[in-house]
């Protein structure tokens, strides 16, 4: 087995639309990394919001030059969702034009049957999901190409758009080919009703899943290879205790202690804005935090966190000079920070 190596500081060139975004390995996320990957468990990481949970998933996978997927979960997502999407619109939709199409078409019995079996063959309707891609990219990748409706591919088949032509199709192997490694990243599961946890549960245990509609297993721990699977939550809902028994455990909270946080938050901003943000500014900004911070928390609220921070530090970078970034965090945070009506300054409550 490869043992997975991380440096303790790796700066993504790129992320997302921001170039300037960079992640920061902490010694204790590289340690739960290792033993997730070693020990065949999905790394479950809570934190909050902000705190670089998503983050962490896309730049283990740059970091270790691994094959990035993601899904985010959603109220309605169902385990089957991950595992695959079968077009039954438009499978019934195809096969009401053609019936009545061949309904005077001088064909035999036959003829018409054959025609229909193979306009109707499942596999033009299925998609492969981000666990089938996960665990078994060969076959994913054929019936990617075979699919008339593809919901999901990994991203760097997304500049081709919802449909492939013949040609994109013969060439799709050379342009996703098969990873050395994977890093899937299940964001925000905690959105979802208990039963899809606990509906993961056998799949990622034993790394595979069956196909009913193709007759098909997909995976099985003779296709298995490097892989790392990643689950994060907003603590929005309890999780189920046998799927918090399935998983390691990663938490990314703030420090509760003002100079920890204030001490953190800087280091952060220092790697993302070091010679764009003064450094007295970007003490300024984290003391104007932690103290609204304490504002949201005393109003029952969510509070603002290292997201909302680096947010401030990156409209502060548009401007040059200490007093000039000074005037601009005094313009900015009421609107940055205090997202409630009832946090606004007493000035404006009164106008």
């Amino acid at each position: 087995m490869k043992k997975i190596s991380i440096e303790k500081k790796y700066y993504l060139n790129s992320f997302g639309t921001d170039s300037s975004r960079v992640h920061q390995f902490d010694q204790q996320s590289i340690n739960a990394l290792t033993a997730a990957y070693h020990s065949g468990r999905p790394l479950l990481v809570r934190g909050d919001p902000g705190t670089g949970k998503s983050q962490l998933a896309r730049a283990a996978a740059e970091a270790l030059g691994w094959q990035f997927l993601s899904t985010v979960v959603t109220a309605h997502t169902e385990v089957q969702d991950l595992w695959y999407h079968f077009d039954t619109v438009n499978r019934l939709g195809r096969a009401q034009l053609m019936g009545a199409m061949y309904s005077h078409a001088k064909k035999s019995d036959d003829e018409k049957k054959n025609e229909l079996e193979e306009q109707l063959c499942p596999k033009k309707f299925i998609s492969p999901g981000v666990l089938w891609w996960a665990y078994d990219w060969d076959s994913a990748l054929r019936h990617c190409q075979g699919s008339k409706h593809r919901q999901y591919a990994p991203e760097s088949v997304h500049k081709f758009g919802n449909e492939f032509s013949t040609t994109e199709k013969e060439d799709l192997p050379e342009k996703i080919r098969d990873p050395q490694g994977v890093v899937l990243l299940i964001d925000e599961i905690d959105k979802a009703d208990s039963d899809l946890p606990n509906s993961l549960l056998e799949t990622l245990d034993c790394k595979r899943f069956d196909v009913p509609w193709i007759n098909e297993a997909v995976g099985g721990k003779d296709k298995s290879k490097n892989q790392l699977v990643i689950i994060t939550t907003n603590e929005e809902r309890q999780l189920p205790p046998a799927f918090l028994r399935r998983c390691l455990v990663l938490n990314l909270n703030l420090p509760e202690k003002k100079e920890a946080l204030k001490e953190l938050l800087i280091e952060r901003g220092q790697a993302h804005f070091a010679d764009k943000v003064e450094p007295d500014v970007m003490a300024l900004a984290a003391d104007q935090l932690i103290e609204d911070r304490q504002l949201s928390k005393d109003y029952g609220y969510k509070p603002p966190g290292q997201a909302e921070y680096l947010d401030i530090l990156r409209v502060l970078q548009s401007v040059d000079g200490e007093e000039a970034q000074r005037k601009m965090l005094e313009d900015i945070q009421d609107f940055a920070l205090r997202k409630h009506p009832e946090m606004e300054p007493s000035e404006k409550k009164s106008d």
